[in-house]
């Protein structure tokens, strides 16, 4: 544990001392078993996730911009160097995590979409009988009306007006287009498909207040199982039709489009913290656990190019001049929340974790491999028909970014077995950054993981109803995509996919303290209630993997 180098470094020892004056915060991350403390440390604990944001990307910009809102933030409080997100580095998993405390084996949410076995089709409305499995669709899919950024709410004046659509998403999504459930033979909304509950919930049990603001209607998922976990969930739909932008295009095909969006969820936030509810309509109150994501930062490094600058990386770890003009707008952003704090007095009572729901790989743009999966999937489903005259398609259900997982038909170990033996043999030819071909070998796969092994991987049960029958680990610099759209991905096991920024700032911290140690952002969850003064083993996801609350208090 150290001080950040543009300080006077400071010893062990003293280090230890400072920690201990802010309430016992200790080089080793603290049991959640522990006694909640008897006052919180925080009165507000205020979230961010700047999707895509790699701890390298923090560490270089703040290097460059000493005396940016980033810089101070992490200089504010504690800087972990060494967080990993979840696995698989989905949005969904990732946000999950850092809300409820568990991993995908126990949340049950692997990816904005996946599959069970177990739920009936979208639309079954005589449950008897029918047979089981079905796409678990999270995405924008689900909007009553995907194309428009209000999900089908209907306002005018969009998108200006974007700041009236309601608090409650649920309204928003399409029940014929949820799978359903059959023990009840009812549609199965997000927040019901959650296994275990969120830090909302259990603030909400104590009487606090609660809001939240992302991507899609889906969102409803950071409920939790009651439904009732967040009071103002802001959800803007990002892949709707962009206003004022290239016709067919959405939200995340031009950076500037994207910076617009997030500026959208930005003043929602100021307004909670104004006390006002994200729409500025009823005065309720700052609330208790709030923030929002941030898009930005993600978009740029996917896209190759967006309003006359190059996207991506320009070598390893270095950002390329979009991404880098990204980093200036959410520092931008990142100040003002923390300006309208101080406005309103309310700094010394707010605790700030920033943070992000997953990386983005490669960041080495020379590494990367674009492969089409169509026909890798095309080739196994029919090689396993002719192995098996009459059967149907192994492959239920694929989703491949940078990372492929797969869900199959037959779901038995010599299924998943045979599966495995096709794609590691195939090899073929995908492109570069540079368009150019690019040969690649096992399907673009390092490691594969089939059957049982798939589910011992994410540490559940062999046959769970949710985890895939095969999970592919693939090689540095593949991203699975039959275009050249995307310049990098994230979903995978790398460490471009995983290693995070995470910094616990404001409120019952210390400054300028750095943490080398590894943590992981699903004790985000925990620590969030730990600062409020409330009891992390009220999480059911803390309670069944132990999650460790942050060395913070």
């Amino acid at each position: 544990m150290s001080r950040r180098p543009s300080h006077p470094v400071r010893t062990i020892a003293a280090a230890a001392a400072a920690l201990a004056a802010v309430g016992g915060l200790t080089a080793a991350a603290t049991p959640a078993s522990a006694h909640a403390p008897a006052h919180p440390g925080a009165h507000h604990v205020l979230l961010l996730s700047v999707d895509g944001l790699h701890q390298s990307d923090l560490a270089w910009y703040t290097a460059r911009h000493p005396h940016s809102a980033l810089a101070r933030l992490a200089g504010g409080g504690v800087e972990y160097t060494h967080a990993a997100t979840t696995n698989p580095s989905d949005s969904f998993p990732g946000m999950v995590g850092q809300l409820t405390g568990g991993d995908p084996g126990t949340t049950g949410v692997y990816y904005d979409d996946t599959y069970s076995s177990a739920l009936l089709p979208a639309g079954t409305t005589h449950c008897a009988g029918v047979k089981p499995g079905v796409e678990v669709d999270l995405t924008e899919d689900l909007d009553k009306n995907k194309d428009s950024i209000d999900a089908g709410q209907g306002l005018s004046g969009l998108p200006g007006s974007i700041l009236q659509m309601t608090g409650d998403p649920t309204r928003l999504i399409d029940p014929s287009k949820l799978p359903v459930d059959p023990k009840t033979c009812r549609p199965l909304y997000p927040h019901s498909y959650l296994r275990v509950n969120t830090v909302f919930e259990v603030a909400r049990t104590a009487g606090l207040r609660t809001a939240w603001s992302d991507k899609h209607a889906a969102y409803d998922i950071l409920d939790g199982p009651s439904g009732k976990g967040i009071q103002d969930l802001f959800a803007p739909e990002i892949n709707s039709a962009a206003t004022g932008y290239a016709a067919g295009e959405d939200w995340t095909k031009d950076n500037a489009a994207t910076q617009q969006y997030d500026g959208y969820k930005v003043r929602a936030v100021l307004n909670e913290i104004d006390g006002y509810d994200h729409s500025r309509t009823h005065e309720v109150g700052t609330p208790a656990v709030f923030g929002m994501n941030f898009q930005s930062v993600s978009t740029a490094q996917k896209l190759p190019a967006s309003d006359g600058l190059t996207g991506g990386y320009q070598a390893k770890g270095v950002p390329g001049p979009l991404l880098a003009k990204s980093l200036d707008f959410v520092d931008q952003q990142v100040g003002a929340l923390l300006t309208e704090l101080r406005k309103r007095h309310l700094d010394g009572s707010t605790t700030v974790v920033l943070s992000a729901k997953h990386g983005q790989s490669p960041t080495d743009p020379k590494a990367l491999t674009r492969i089409d999966d169509g026909p890798l999937l095309d080739g196994l489903n029919a090689a396993w028909k002719s192995a098996h005259p009459g059967a149907a398609d192994l492959v239920a259900h694929a989703v491949d970014d940078d990372a492929m997982l797969l869900w199959l038909t037959d779901r038995s170990q010599a299924a998943a077995d045979f599966a495995k033996a096709y794609l590691l043999a195939r090899s073929g030819t995908g492109n570069g950054i540079d368009g150019k071909a690019r040969p690649f070998t096992a399907s673009g796969l390092k490691t594969l993981y089939a059957g049982a092994s798939a589910a011992r991987y994410f540490h559940t049960r062999p046959g769970d109803s949710r985890v895939p029958d095969l999970v592919g680990i693939s090689q540095y610099g593949v991203v699975y995509t039959g275009g050249k759209g995307k310049i990098a991905e994230h979903g995978g096991a790398h460490a471009d996919d995983l290693d995070v920024p995470l910094v616990v700032a404001g409120a019952g911290t210390p400054r300028g303290v750095r943490v080398d140690g590894p943590v992981h952002t699903t004790q985000i969850a925990p620590t969030i209630l730990r600062l409020l003064g409330l009891d992390p083993r009220k999480l059911e996801a803390v309670r069944i993997e132990h999650t460790r609350v942050l060395p913070v208090r």
